[in-house]
C-alpha cells in the first residue's frame, strides 16, 4: 500500500488530503498526472501553429480551464432556478419569451407564428423578463 496526497492529482482539493492506495493505483495516478503534464506542455507549444477557425478544440482548451465540482453543482443550481422562474410565467407570457430570448426568434416572427401584432409579443417579453427577474431576486 501506498500513501497519496488527493491534492497532487485533483485540483479541487485546496488542502492536503492522504489515503492510502494498492501500488497498481498510485502508478497509474502518477502515469495519469506525466501524461496530463505532457499534453498540456504540447498545447502551450503548439498553440501558435493552429488558427482559430481550425475548430479542434486546442485554443479552447488552452485557454479555458475545466469547471470545478463546485462551479458545476452552482450552474446546475443557476439552471434550475431559471426553469422554475420561466415555467412561473402565463403560459403565453412563457412561451413567447422561450421563442424570443432562448431560440433567439425575431418578435416578428413569433407575432406572425401566433397571429398577433408585433408589439404584443415584445411588451410581453418584456413583462415576462422582469416577472423571471423579480422572481429570481426573491429565490437568490
Amino acid at each position: 500500500m501506498t500513501t497519496i496526497n488527493l491534492k497532487d492529482f485533483y485540483p479541487w482539493y485546496t488542502h492536503d488530503e492522504y489515503i492510502e492506495v494498492s501500488e497498481e493505483v498510485a502508478d497509474e495516478l502518477r502515469a495519469s498526472r506525466l501524461y496530463e503534464a505532457a499534453y498540456q506542455r504540447r498545447i502551450v507549444r503548439n498553440k501558435a501553429q493552429y488558427s482559430l477557425d481550425c475548430e479542434d478544440g486546442i485554443e479552447y482548451s488552452a485557454c479555458v480551464s475545466e469547471p470545478t465540482p463546485q462551479e458545476l453543482l452552482e450552474r446546475m443550481e443557476l439552471f434550475c432556478h431559471l426553469c422554475v422562474a420561466l415555467n412561473s410565467l402565463p403560459e403565453t407570457q412563457g412561451r413567447r419569451v422561450d421563442a424570443c430570448v432562448i431560440l433567439g426568434k425575431s418578435y416578428s416572427e413569433v407575432a406572425r407564428a401566433e397571429g398577433v401584432h408585433e408589439s404584443a409579443v415584445r411588451r410581453s417579453v418584456e413583462r415576462g423578463l422582469e416577472k423571471m427577474k423579480q422572481y429570481l431576486k426573491k429565490c437568490l
